[in-house]
């Protein structure tokens, strides 16, 4: 997604390319609470402030691919980070990735490789009597647009859970409700993987922007709060684990009220393989 190469010749020779890097850095931990969290990213300008990221959530990321394609050791959703970087004169926001890419290898010793495996997953396909979503109205005419700077902002805790993307588009869960605004199908995707044992993957072909609410029951909204959590990477007492069960029912008949089913498969999916990582970065 992310491609800049600076050549340099001389002769008949020519040189790597420069590897994109931050002009400076700063990572700190982040302590994180089970009550709540607030994570995020915000790029304006040459600035770039990331809170209370996993190195999971930088790797996704710097790579560009989806939580579930990054195989390593467990703790990578555990420990979080505040990183604090300014983006050298000349770069972009577009070459922010790789430049997270060159920190985490520079800070963690981070190495990986790709692959390809067969992994379960699910399947989100219409509905039998098809999708029921509402798509999003269009902007007014003339309206100029959406210009914001990068700023993905997440919060979650006993109340639940808010996803900010920017420019009207969001999803909440709370108060027995789940609710989306402006979502196109890639992001929902993503969404319901933080509620199912495997990755979800968008075959609709539904290529809108869309809105919806759900009311949930009590139950429901319970079970699905606690495989939230449980996907982020939040530790949880055996009594609240037990009250998980029957989450993914839950999701289903959900999904069925918006016309949407998911259907169980394998499918070959690329995956990035974390070789070596280490836990502590080094000093700034």
């Amino acid at each position: 997604m992310f491609c800049v190469a600076v050549l340099a010749a001389a002769g008949f020779s020519q040189s790597a390319p420069a590897r994109l890097e931050f002009e400076v850095s700063s990572v700190k931990p982040a302590p994180l609470t089970p009550e709540h969290v607030n994570i995020g990213i915000h790029i304006d300008g040459a600035q770039v402030h990331a809170a209370q990221w996993s190195l999971k959530d930088f790797i996704q990321t710097a790579f560009r691919v989806k939580n579930y394609q990054i195989e390593g050791p467990d703790w990578l959703s555990a420990d979080r980070f505040d990183v604090s970087a300014k983006i050298p004169d000349g770069g972009t926001r577009d070459q922010v990735p790789q430049m997270l890419q060159a920190l985490l290898a520079d800070r963690f010793g981070l190495k990986v490789h790709r692959a390809t495996k067969d992994l379960p997953v699910y399947a989100l396909l219409p509905g039998s009597d098809g999708p029921k979503l509402a798509e999003s109205p269009a902007d007014p005419e003339g309206a100029a647009p959406c210009t914001e700077a990068v700023d993905v902002k997440a919060t979650g805790g006993r109340m639940g859970v808010y996803l900010d993307y920017g420019c009207g588009s969001y999803f909440s869960f709370a108060n027995d409700r789940m609710e989306g605004k402006k979502l196109a199908m890639v992001r929902f995707v993503d969404i319901l993987g933080r509620f199912t044992d495997r990755p979800v993957v968008d075959m609709t072909k539904l290529t809108g922007r869309y809105d919806f609410v759900l009311d949930l029951s009590p139950e429901d909204y319970r079970s699905m709060l606690i495989r939230s959590a449980v996907a982020a990477g939040v530790s949880l007492p055996p009594e609240a684990l037990r009250m998980m069960n029957g989450g993914e029912d839950s999701l289903m008949m959900s999904l069925r009220r918006l016309g949407l089913k998911l259907e169980a498969r394998k499918a070959p999916q690329e995956v990035l393989v974390v070789d070596e990582i280490h836990k502590t970065p080094t000093e700034n």
